[in-house]
């Protein structure tokens, strides 16, 4: 089973004004383990330390102290090609992740040639129909020579998806996935991630603001807070029963439908 662990991880950055240097901490001693067919949910403020976390799995950044490792062998090992082809990203913007230039085809052929040398040019266009299919953009033939302008926000997110799926990765790091799309197809991307990682047995760390979802579409939940972990457990038992101060913060100013209505009741 494999398996992505981060052991103590912390990544801190030095800040300069004027001839005054200060050390901001992002990440602090971040230590957790993500298996396949499991999603966690990381879940925080802007600022917390979400993204860092991603871009130090993604080795888009390096670890200040602490290892992070895939199937027992630290990351800075992997041959970045292979690593890469393991670990892949959703990002948070459909419409920046997508190059305006290029038809949805190109994005989806460019990481088989880069993953399957070894496939032909009419094995990777049926490669292509078939993401295409599994992301529910069908017909597939209506899509993969339009380009990302003549797609709306959810279809962009689901090529995202797809392009993300074409290496055939093992574990999937999905950045707010859903937090730029209209509230109406929220639930139909989550929906689909959710699919996809119960039949590709995907390990998908879900990063999120947004605790309703997360309670949706994960099997635990982490909480960070300035850089730190404060909270981890069962999705249910940390938003029904958190314990940690600011996990009970978030919970009170998540929206909640029934109690909106109550108060509006009782002031009726």
């Amino acid at each position: 089973m494999p398996t992505l662990e981060l052991a103590q991880v912390t990544k801190h950055y030095h800040l300069r004004s004027g001839f005054r240097q200060a050390k901001l901490v992002a990440v602090d001693a971040a230590s957790f383990e993500l298996s396949s067919n499991q999603t966690i949910a990381l879940v925080g403020q802007s600022g917390s330390g979400k993204s860092t976390i991603a871009k130090l799995i993604l080795q888009l950044e390096r670890p200040s102290s602490g290892s992070i490792s895939l199937d027992g062998r630290d990351i800075r090992h992997w041959p970045i090609r292979q690593y890469r082809g393991d670990v892949q990203m959703v990002f948070q913007d459909p419409f920046a992740s997508l190059n305006p230039y290029h038809t949805v085809a190109h994005h989806l052929d460019r990481p088989l040639r880069l993953h399957f040398p070894e496939l032909t040019a009419t094995r990777r266009r049926q490669e292509v129909l078939g993401l295409l299919e599994r992301v529910r953009l069908t017909p597939a033939a209506d899509f993969v020579d339009r380009h990302p302008h003549e797609l709306s926000g959810g279809q962009r997110q689901r090529v995202a998806i797809a392009r993300a799926l074409a290496p055939k990765p093992r574990i999937l790091i999905a950045d707010e996935p859903v937090s730029m799309l209209d509230v109406s197809i929220r639930l139909g991307v989550l929906n689909l991630l959710g699919r996809l990682q119960r039949e590709e047995s995907l390990g998908v760390l879900y990063i999120t603001h947004d605790l309703a979802t997360a309670r949706h579409f994960s099997d635990q939940i982490m909480v960070m807070h300035q850089g730190r972990m404060v909270e981890r457990g069962q999705a249910d038992e940390v938003i029904l029963n958190p314990r940690a101060d600011y996990t009970k913060q978030l919970a009170a100013a998540a929206p909640n439908p029934e109690r909106r209505l109550a108060q509006l009741r009782r002031r009726g």
